[in-house]
C-alpha cells in the first residue's frame, strides 16, 4: 500500500511533464530547473567543497550549457514550434548531467573546443576591440554616465521610500485614524483666549 502511496504522484508528475498540449508550462519550468537551478546549486557545492573534479565537471556543463544558450537564443523562435522541442530540451539538459553519459565532456571535447581552438585568434581580436570601445565610450561620456548613475540611485531611494509609506503609514501627533483630528484641549483654549485679549 505503501508503494501505490508514492507511485501516484510520481506518475502524475510524468504525465504531465510527457503530455504535450497541458504541459508546455510546466515543462518549461523543468528546462529551468534542470538547466540552471540544480546546476548553480551543485556549483557551488564543488565549489565550497574544493573538489577540482567537481569543479571541473561544473564547468564543463557551464561551457556547454552557454553555447548551447547562445545558439538557442537564435533558433529558439522556429524550434519552439517543434512538437516536443521542450521535452527534447529537458532531455538534452538531462544528459549534459548524467555522470554515466558525461554529456558535457563530450560536447566540449567533441565540438566546442575545436571550434574555439580553430577560432580563438579571431574571438581574441574581437574582445579586444570590444573592450577598447566599450573604454573609449565609457571615457566620452562619463559625466552623462554619472549623471544616469545618480538619478539612478535618487529613483531608487524614492521608489523605496514610496513603498515605505504605503506599507508602513505614519499617523500625524494627535490625529485618530478613524476620527480624524483630535479636538484641542481645555488648556490649548484658554491659551488663545487669552492671547486674543492682549
Amino acid at each position: 500500500m505503501a508503494f501505490l502511496g508514492s507511485a501516484i504522484p510520481s506518475e502524475v508528475g510524468l504525465r504531465l511533464l510527457l503530455c504535450p498540449i497541458g504541459s508546455n508550462i510546466v515543462i518549461r519550468t523543468a528546462c529551468c530547473t534542470v538547466g540552471i537551478g540544480l546546476p548553480i546549486y551543485s556549483t557551488f557545492k564543488a565549489i565550497e567543497k574544493k573538489d577540482r573534479n567537481e569543479q571541473e565537471k561544473w564547468l564543463l556543463y557551464w561551457a556547454a550549457y552557454g553555447s548551447f544558450s547562445l545558439v538557442e537564443v537564435f533558433s529558439d523562435k522556429i524550434l519552439s514550434w517543434f512538437p516536443f522541442y521542450y521535452h527534447m530540451k529537458f532531455a538534452f539538459l538531462v544528459w549534459l548531467q548524467l555522470p554515466s553519459g558525461n554529456g558535457s565532456k563530450h560536447l566540449y571535447a567533441r565540438h566546442l573546443r575545436p571550434f574555439l581552438l580553430k577560432h580563438q585568434a579571431r574571438v581574441d581580436r574581437l574582445l579586444g576591440f570590444l573592450s577598447t570601445e566599450i573604454e573609449k565610450f565609457m571615457s566620452t561620456h562619463d559625466g552623462e554616465i554619472q549623471f544616469m548613475k545618480a538619478l539612478v540611485v535618487k529613483c531608487a531611494t524614492t521608489a523605496n521610500q514610496m513603498l515605505k509609506d504605503i506599507t508602513h503609514p505614519v499617523r500625524p501627533q494627535g490625529q485618530n485614524m478613524i476620527e480624524g483630528p483630535s479636538p484641542p484641549t481645555r488648556q490649548e483654549t484658554h491659551d488663545s483666549g487669552s492671547d486674543a485679549d492682549n
